[in-house]
């Protein structure tokens, strides 16, 4: 398939509490999924990180698989209480360590490490003395960006300062189905401004320790409006200010989009005290990438019986998420102008109930399917002129998927749980071979 530009990034990606396991070696702390995974009712099926993939331990049979599957680039997180065991302070030498011969051993199969800094695992400690809520993390963040920007700048291709800042405000401190668990409505406001501004100190830190490409990915999902009816529409239109205007404009326009500040003012003013001079500032240093999380799109009616009167329901799965996902970069480029700077798509997956047939193979044609469809989508956006630079596929191999445990299975490759067996699925093989047709 032609229509991507020269030097168009394809690979996969990971986060490490999803795969490394390990979660008392090393010197590792406790995250706040530790202990919002351990507490009984949270996680399905009672499932936690503890193990998951052990790719801890296994990680050099993991960057093997990377380089049979011919990926350019792979993006894996960098464990905050791994590197940082109670988030400040020194670094602990066996966390850095690890990660420091994972970037060699990806290096010498050709992949480029695109490293993430922050994918949810937020040292525990720091959590006790606030979390996202309390300006101090954001300086926490900062130093901890610096430590592994030091360690690992001079060979990581890319550094994403955070993974889906939408999703840690929303489902962890608004509404309490992720870690840490909070049900704050819009007091959880701050632990966004706090994310951001965190990202823009770590962007800093990183450029100061000689990174060569700096960014941040989003988590995006469209809402459509139910009906053209009025009422929906604004419905809808609230729905795309509090998940991606928020955590976009700031970084792109340094503001906040006024649904979400006419919002505060009306409910919860005292919140906006929590946005300093200058912080805007801070937040829209200049970005050398936009990552691109694509979700389910979702149909939205208003409704007052519900929570600011938005009701969302997900879009039929199919053709929904491909052309949601046009609809994301087309929109980005459209919304932001010369602003918007290269986008990466940096997480597109579909879930599916794959279990390895009588001969031991994995038969996954929906998710190839999905992958043609997806790709196909995104060279759609770049034919309309979104500025599309890479495609990374979520994810390389079944790991735990947060309070879905591991139910949903996105991996290109089946991983066994109990035997930690590792099988290449059909998917595997057709990503192989469409890789192959682009070198």
């Amino acid at each position: 398939m032609t229509g991507f530009p020269d030097g168009f990034v394809w690979g996969v990606a990971t986060s490490a509490y999803q795969i490394e396991g390990a979660a008392q070696e090393g010197g590792r702390g406790v995250s706040v999924w530790d202990t919002f995974s351990h507490a009984p009712g949270r996680v399905r099926g009672g499932a936690t990180g503890d193990v998951t993939c052990d790719h801890y331990h296994r990680w050099p049979g993991d960057v093997a698989l990377l380089r049979e599957l011919g990926v350019g680039a792979y993006r894996f997180s960098v464990a905050w209480p791994r590197v940082q065991p109670g988030g400040r302070g020194r670094a602990n030498a066996a966390g850095l360590a690890f990660y420091d011969r994972l970037v060699d051993e990806l290096l010498g199969a050709g992949v480029q490490p695109w490293v993430t800094l922050h994918h949810w695992d937020l040292p525990q400690e720091l959590e006790d003395a606030g979390g996202w809520l309390s300006r101090d993390t954001a300086y926490r963040f900062e130093e901890y960006a610096f430590l592994v920007g030091e360690r690992l700048a001079d060979r990581a291709a890319a550094f994403m300062t955070l993974n889906a800042p939408s999703v840690v405000t929303l489902r962890g401190y608004a509404h309490g189905t992720h870690a840490p668990g909070r049900t704050l409505g819009l007091g959880a406001f701050p632990a966004a401004h706090h994310q951001l501004l965190g990202h823009g100190l770590a962007a800093r830190a990183l450029r100061e320790a000689g990174a060569r490409q700096v960014g941040i990915a989003n988590q995006y999902a469209p809402a459509w409006p139910a009906t053209d009816h009025d009422a929906d529409v604004q419905a809808a239109a609230l729905l795309d200010a509090l998940r991606h205007h928020l955590f976009t404009d700031p970084l792109l326009r340094a503001a906040y989009p006024a649904p979400v500040l006419d919002l505060l003012r009306e409910h919860a003013p005292q919140l906006l005290e929590v946005v300093r001079p200058g912080d805007l500032d801070v937040i829209a240093a200049p970005l050398d990438v936009l990552g691109v999380n694509d979700d389910r799109p979702d149909r939205v009616r208003a409704d007052p019986r519900r929570p600011l009167g938005v009701a969302p329901e997900p879009a039929p799965t199919g053709v929904a998420g491909p052309e949601a996902l046009t609809q994301t970069l087309t929109d980005l480029k459209a919304r932001y102008g010369d602003a918007c700077p290269p986008l990466v798509v940096t997480g597109s997956g579909r879930a599916l109930p794959d279990v390895p047939d009588a001969d031991g193979r994995v038969r996954d044609a929906a998710r190839i399917h999905s992958l043609e469809a997806y790709i196909e989508a995104t060279r759609l956006a770049v034919q309309k002129g979104a500025p599309v630079s890479g495609y990374l596929a979520w994810t390389l191999m079944d790991s735990f998927e947060w309070a879905d445990g591991f139910d949903q299975r996105f991996g290109l490759v089946h991983v066994d749980f109990g035997t930690q067996v590792r099988t290449r699925k059909d998917s595997f093989s057709w990503y192989q071979a469409w890789l192959r047709e682009q070198a």
